[in-house]
Formats: structure tokens, C-alpha cells, sequence
């Protein structure tokens, strides 16, 4: 079965075209997989110009998206004009599940469960205390719609802490 994006001749699997109906792939090769993953090379997507014209919905919602993040690249910005999408489709297309990434004052990532150090005093608003320099936050959560913001306890209290003034320890 060809690549559903690149028309390769080769051996596909299933990738998932989240944000729309349930469970919702579309066949692609593992060369449009790879490049999904980093873009590291854009002249590889010049094959969306047909693609995005697929009459399978998550292959156009995905040749969609993968314009959209192009473009900066002339090409992709003048087919990403070119092509029409009924309401339910444009919906889909701007219903990304996007994975937000958490991370320390160093940029090291964090991962729910991990102990943070505070490296700046902070008020604490409506706690009425301080949360001082060097206290340290075991087990925090992390915002699931904010890369910026964790959640810890920090004298028995529940507080939102910014990920700027934090240390993985």
C-alpha cells in the first residue's frame, strides 16, 4: 500500500490524526513518520500539494496541519491558500492536541512525580507565608494546559508554582 502523503512505495503503518473522530489514522510510510517527528527536512513535504487534496479526512487534516507548520516555505504558505476544508474538517484541522513540555529554569524536563528545588522566594498569594529559597518540592503535578506552571505542596499547601523559578533535583 503506497504512503497516503508521499506516495512511496513501501511498507506503511497506521498514524493517529488526533483531535477528530475516534481513532482516526491514516496509512504513511516510515520516512513521513520520522519526518512528522523533527521536519527536519521540508523539501520532502513538496508531495502534501497532493495529499491535501486526498479524499480520505485524516489524510487531508493531516497534510493540512503539516502545511500550516511549514509555513514559513513560500510553497507551503501558497498551497496552504489553495486548499478549501468544510467547517467540520477546518475544526479538526485546528483541534491539535499539542503536547506541552515542562521545564526547569535550566530547561531540563519535568515529568510528573519529580522533586523540584525553589530558587527564588516566592509569596505565596492567599496562603499568607513565604515559600523560601532552597525548599524543596517533592512529587509535583504538572498543568496540562500550561508548559509554565506546576503544582506542588509546599507547607501543606496545594500551590501553582511557575517552572522558571524551579530546579529538578
Amino acid at each position: 500500500m503506497p504512503c497516503a502523503l508521499c506516495s512511496a512505495e513501501t511498507e506503511t503503518s497506521a498514524y493517529a490524526v488526533t483531535g477528530g473522530p475516534e481513532g482516526a489514522t491514516t496509512e504513511i510510510c516510515d520516512v513521513c513518520a520520522a519526518q512528522i517527528a523533527e521536519t527536519t527536512e521540508p523539501d520532502h513535504w513538496r508531495c502534501l500539494g497532493s495529499a491535501m487534496w486526498s479524499e480520505d479526512a485524516a489524510t487531508q487534516v493531516l497534510a493540512v496541519r503539516l502545511l500550516e507548520r511549514l509555513s514559513d516555505h513560500d510553497w507551503a504558505r501558497d498551497l496552504s491558500d489553495q486548499v478549501w476544508l468544510d467547517d467540520e474538517r477546518r475544526a479538526w484541522v485546528e483541534n491539535e492536541i499539542k503536547e506541552t513540555i515542562h521545564r526547569d529554569s535550566n530547561g531540563v524536563q519535568l515529568a510528573s512525580g519529580d522533586t523540584v528545588v525553589l530558587i527564588k522566594d516566592l509569596p505565596v498569594k492567599g496562603g499568607g507565608f513565604t515559600a523560601k529559597r532552597g525548599t524543596s518540592v517533592p512529587r509535583i503535578s504538572l498543568v496540562q494546559d500550561n508548559a509554565e506552571h506546576i503544582e506542588g505542596r509546599v507547607e501543606g499547601q496545594r500551590i501553582v508554582i511557575l517552572t522558571k523559578y524551579v530546579k529538578k533535583r
